[in-house]
């Protein structure tokens, strides 16, 4: 290779090293997508000291000046002062008296971004078959999300970048005294016909039955006690127990051997969980 032709490589390398740092403060637009997902990888916040909400740049962890690749395999993202700190150490040499974040920082590398390519693979599938069918929908990016959600002095959460998609996004959004509801997959069961000790053998009986009294676990239901030291009443996921005394999980946390003559049916289970009205959708001040 001629000198002119490393020293275009070198140049070509240095400003994809500062296009890399300018998409993650938020200035590039179609581009943003491998920065996004990295920022996914590691939760938005800087590797090597855990900080958030701060301008993240990205960071070689094997450095560039000693043969060190531009793979996502080799990058962090790093808050600036722990970006200067560490310069062109080796990750190993910038973090010999922290061995733990060390190993986690190692071990993490490896993680694969299929994940979140499979969601966006999903997602813009899911937008072309919409329009197939004539159903007004709108997509945008991740880029555009961010900017009409910050432009609008909004925190972060997933429900508030729902609003803040496309560019039909309206100037002014009235969050006030909205609640999400937030559902969450949480499955139908397990097909284990028994528990398990920690060396593999049996620890409970087989299942009998899955319904109890006409109740299954997972079930959502309200429970009116009426005398007893657990007087009050409950609503909850049900756990069900073949002697007819039921565990409930309402907001306070689990109560334990319910009857269930106390008990009434709300929802059978269907997967999910709904829970309303924890997080808010503006801080106090605004």
């Amino acid at each position: 290779m001629s000198y002119r032709s490393r020293e275009v490589r070198d140049l070509l390398e240095r400003l994809e090293g500062k296009l890399s740092r300018a998409v993650l403060r938020g200035l590039g637009g179609s581009n943003a997508h491998p920065a996004t997902r990295l920022l996914q990888k590691w939760n938005h916040q800087c590797a090597y000291c855990d900080a958030h909400e701060v301008p993240l740049e990205l960071d070689h962890v094997h450095p560039r000046s000693k043969h060190g690749s531009n793979r996502v395999s080799n990058l962090v993202t790093a808050c600036t002062p722990c970006n200067q700190r560490k310069s062109n150490q080796d990750v190993r040499d910038f973090l010999k008296h922290e061995p733990e974040r060390l190993e986690r920082i190692l071990t993490h590398l490896k993680a694969p971004l299929r994940d979140a390519a499979a969601v966006n693979a999903t997602r813009w599938a899911l937008y072309e078959r919409f329009k197939l069918f004539g159903v007004p929908v709108e997509g945008g990016s991740g880029g555009l999300t961010k900017f009409n959600r910050v432009t609008r002095g909004l925190p972060k959460a997933h429900w508030l970048d729902a609003a803040c998609v496309g560019t039909s996004t309206p100037e002014q959004l009235n969050m006030k005294d909205i609640a999400p509801l937030q559902i969450v997959a949480t499955g139908h069961g397990s097909r284990q016909m028994c528990r398990m000790d920690r060396f593999g053998f049996p620890r409970t009986g087989p299942k009998k039955q899955k319904r109890v009294k006409g109740f299954q676990t997972g079930d959502l239901v309200r429970a009116v006690v009426t005398s007893g030291t657990k007087q009050g009443t409950y609503v909850g996921k049900v756990a069900v127990r073949t002697r007819g005394l039921f565990n409930i999980t309402p907001a306070q946390g689990v109560v334990t051997d319910i009857h269930h003559r106390f008990c009434t049916l709300i929802a059978r289970a269907d997967g999910y969980t709904y829970e309303q009205g924890k997080e808010a959708a503006l801080p106090p001040s605004a």
